[in-house]
């Protein structure tokens, strides 16, 4: 940041009032009051268009609105996982660890402060949608890490792989799987990735990374800091819909994508491209519905535990939407074959017969099996 004149001063200083003020020992004496968490806030004195495109995307709000506000998942992180369940006592730090080291470095969470103002309970550093004292949303850091705050490294595939891999939603490995991400390991190194926004187009690079096609300008297209602009589907939740309200425009997404890869494939790769996700889409809801069917008729029954993760059914339906299920539908959403097939629908259909079974046996004995045969670590 020094080539644009921008100090330590310029985003660590805050204003005495600041719920986030404090003075380090070196200061405590003098008027300087200081902060060691920099929010989108601070960013956008200098970046105000950027962070409001931001604070409208799924990386705002949106990203820590498990962590802070769901209360299935607060159970998931402190009664079972946090070990509550077996009495470990809330709210220690042991209990808090599965947030502090797992969810919350990626979704962020929401800071609490000591009465030095400085945070504690392992509530900072936090990920993308951190939560801070003062109000504002987002750690812009996360993707360009200080202190070069570097636009070439938030180009680079890596910057998104911290958060986006794993069994649940393994973009990174789709991507390093794909094409695009073959042709990005064999000849990244020589493209120019230092050009100005909205002047990175094909040419400085010869296949797209994952900031091309969500965020970066291209062709007619303008940089964005929403990355909720260009996508149709829902993804991630239990069911697939076309976005809308806080999500985005699913509609406006599809055109706005489709213009991304106009700029280096013609109308019928687009099209047969859109249908396949579309076409995994469908395939992959009509498995859900029917699960949740399944569900509905052993609820009514009283044929589900209490305890969903003791529950063999529920479990089985757990992995069939978090983990196969997403696969199946990031992959063919980014053109990864295996794990469309292998990890996604090849062990969606598994998932979901087993469940057929034990569906079918509570409603012939009219009672729950004793004894799980879920292996617990899921379809991996």
């Amino acid at each position: 940041m020094g080539h644009a004149a921008v100090t330590c001063y310029d985003c660590h200083v805050v204003d005495k009032t600041s719920r986030m003020a404090s003075q380090c020992e070196g200061l405590k004496g003098t008027k300087t009051y200081i902060s060691p968490m920099v929010s989108s806030a601070t960013c956008a004195r200098c970046h105000p268009v950027e962070v409001d495109q931001f604070l409208k995307s799924g990386h705002a709000t949106l990203a820590s609105a498990p962590v802070v506000e769901n209360e299935k998942f607060l159970g998931l992180m402190y009664h079972n996982e946090g070990g509550a369940f077996f009495g470990n006592e809330k709210g220690s730090p042991s209990n808090r660890s599965p947030r502090s080291t797992g969810c919350q470095m990626c979704h962020g969470t929401q800071v609490e402060l000591g009465p030095d103002n400085k945070p504690i309970n392992e509530t900072w550093p936090g990920g993308v949608g951190t939560r801070y004292p003062d109000g504002s949303v987002g750690t812009c850091t996360v993707c360009h890490t200080r202190h070069k705050f570097s636009v070439e490294e938030a180009r680079k595939p890596e910057a998104c792989a911290s958060c986006h891999l794993g069994p649940d939603h393994p973009d990174i490995e789709i991507y390093e799987e794909s094409k695009h991400g073959q042709i990005y390991h064999a000849q990244g190194e020589n493209w120019k990735w230092d050009s100005a926004p909205d002047a990175w187009e094909p040419g400085d690079y010869t296949a797209p990374t994952c900031a091309v096609c969500h965020m970066s300008g291209i062709g007619e297209l303008s940089t964005t800091h929403n990355v909720n602009e260009r996508l149709k589907w829902d993804l991630v939740h239990q069911r697939s819909e076309v976005r809308s309200g806080a999500r985005g425009d699913g509609e406006q997404g599809e055109k706005l994508m489709k213009k991304v890869c106009a700029n280096c494939h013609g109308t019928t790769h687009i099209e047969t491209q859109r249908d396949m996700l579309d076409n995994t889409v469908d395939m992959y809801n009509q498995y859900w519905d029917r699960a949740v069917a399944m569900k509905k008729e052993l609820g009514d029954k009283g044929l589900l535990k209490k305890d969903p993760w003791k529950d063999p059914f529920q479990e089985l339906m757990y992995y069939l939407w978090h983990h196969t299920g997403r696969r199946a539908r990031h992959g063919a959403a980014m053109n990864g074959p295996d794990y469309a097939h292998w990890h996604g629908f090849f062990q969606m259909f598994q998932v979901f017969k087993d469940m057929e079974d034990l569906y079918e046996t509570r409603l012939k004995n009219n009672k729950i099996e004793e004894l799980s045969p879920v292996m617990s670590t899921g379809p991996l």
